[in-house]
């Protein structure tokens, strides 16, 4: 085979050639269509793509609002606070050792096992915001940031703290970690008590420092909601009812003081109680509040108003003589503590006679007793706000009634009351037959209330009641009522 002129050598190199050019022009085509068809029908979503992965979105938490008492002092206020935050892909992507010093004083500062810390991060190896600690104090959070530790940062927070203690935690309850009320006016209140959250959007670069801030709306804080509590008062109360329960060895015990002409709670105390500042190991039944979420049979706490129906109905005068021997109702026995044959009406209340108000009761219409004790606020709630109150109970629409449930309803039997019902009870008692709602948040100026028993037949009775505390009454039953008529304020013991 004879070899190629130089004439096919060169023919065969310039069509190679225009084979490599041809290859390019398509090879350049094809990666300008790319390009063009990325820009015009993918540019979107590539922008997407890339604003995930450097363009953040942070809240910015706003302060809780202060609650104070009467007179501006501090019951409940919240304390600037952060939260330590990993990221767990970051340092595993970055093989991060986190066995060094550093690492090992970050777990000191946080009172936690370095152990604990990894096994966090290897937990949760592909989460981007994982929380290592909560509402650490601001000192020690700046300690960590020195520490400048791969994929740690902190986040801003704010802690609760309140200046009362155990004193008022009853009444002003809890938050948890999300600063949401779980207790107490920090759960009836949780609306008001939240102001507006602000936001920060801004880019991160690939080593995760801001490059820039694109939005900034700052926090709007909530006004501070004043109560109607005087601090003093509080504290008086409670030591009061925790040196009660404590001295007769009771289960749990509640105290209540208020301003009958305003219906303004000036104290609530209850007992037992917890330090709202570090409640973590508190057995459950010990966070809440006796006097708004307990209820029991109030007993003879509701004789005054049986007698005052009584007046009011002219079944009896101030000056009637009652027989209180006893007797049987529907095959049960009815009797007093004491034996007296008869009793004045005043004597009635000062001896608290069963037989008598029993008498009473059964001479009424069936659905008078339930409708009264209603309109003096038991079996229903008192809408305070103060979170997980109990409604008790009251068979007012009840349309059949025994003799023998008349009878002990008229000495508190068959229905059940909180102590907040009954202090609303004595509340309207206190201003003379005014029915007031009760409040938690001072009253200017005081409510004019309604008018659910004549005033003079209250004064009547109220001057009765006066001698329970005499020689020869029965002020020392368990449920019993110290009521300071002069200065017109209702303190209600149980």
């Amino acid at each position: 085979m004879a070899p190629p002129t130089k004439k096919n050598g060169k023919n065969y190199s310039t069509a190679r050639f225009g084979w490599i050019c041809a290859g390019i022009l398509v090879c350049f085509f094809l990666l300008m269509f790319r390009v063009g068809y990325l820009q015009l029908l993918e540019h979107q979503q590539l922008a997407d793509q890339a604003d995930q992965r450097s363009i953040r979105t942070q809240v910015v938490p706003t302060n809780r609002a202060m609650i104070t008492d009467r007179n501006d002092a501090a019951l409940a206020v919240s304390v600037s606070s952060k939260d330590i935050v990993l990221d767990p892909k970051h340092i595993l992507d970055t093989q991060t050792d986190t066995s060094t010093e550093r690492w090992q004083s970050l777990a000191n500062v946080l009172k936690m096992p370095l152990a604990d810390v990894q096994h966090l991060i290897q937990a949760n190896a592909r989460k981007r915001f994982v929380y290592l600690a909560r509402k650490v104090e601001d000192d020690n959070a700046a300690y960590i940031s020195k520490l400048h530790l791969t994929g740690v940062s902190t986040e801003q927070d704010f802690s609760r703290f309140y200046p009362m203690g155990q004193d008022a935690a009853g009444l002003i309850g809890i938050v948890g970690q999300d600063n949401q009320g779980l207790e107490g006016i920090e759960l009836g209140f949780n609306p008001l008590l939240q102001g507006k959250n602000g936001l920060r959007v801004y880019q991160k670069d690939g080593s995760g420092a801001v490059i820039g801030v694109i939005k900034s709306v700052d926090p709007v804080p909530p006004p501070n909601v004043t109560l109607s509590i005087d601090k003093f008062i509080q504290y008086v109360l409670f030591s009061q009812i925790r040196d009660g329960v404590i001295a007769n060895q009771a289960d749990s015990g509640c105290a209540v003081l208020v301003k009958v002409n305003t219906g303004e709670i000036l104290g609530m105390a209850s007992y037992p109680s917890f330090n709202p500042n570090n409640y973590a190991n508190t057995p459950v039944k010990d966070i809440h509040n006796v006097c708004s979420s307990d209820s029991f049979e109030p007993g003879s706490t509701v004789k005054p108003v049986v007698v005052m129906v009584g007046l009011d109905h002219k079944l009896i005068r101030p000056d009637t003589v009652l027989d209180t021997t006893p007797y049987t109702v529907n095959g049960h026995l009815i009797k007093d503590v004491g034996h007296w044959s008869k009793l004045t009406i005043t004597g009635v209340l000062q001896k608290s006679s069963d037989i008598a108000v029993s008498h009473i009761a059964l001479a009424l219409p069936a659905t008078v007793l339930p409708a009264v004790y209603r309109s003096f606020g038991l079996g229903r709630p008192t809408d305070l706000g103060i979170g997980n109150e109990s409604s008790g109970y009251l068979p007012a629409h009840r349309a059949r009634w025994a003799d023998i449930e008349r009878a002990t309803f008229s000495f508190g039997y068959g229905l059940r009351v909180t102590p907040l019902q009954m202090v609303r009870e004595y509340a309207t008692i206190g201003s003379f037959g005014v029915y007031r709602p009760l409040s938690i948040t001072k009253v200017t100026p005081p409510v004019m209330g309604q008018q659910v028993m004549s005033a003079e037949v209250v004064k009547t009775v109220v001057h009765m009641m006066e001698s329970d505390a005499l020689p020869g009454g029965a002020a020392s039953v368990p449920q019993c009522l110290a009521i300071a008529w002069r200065s017109r304020r209702v303190l209600l013991r149980r």
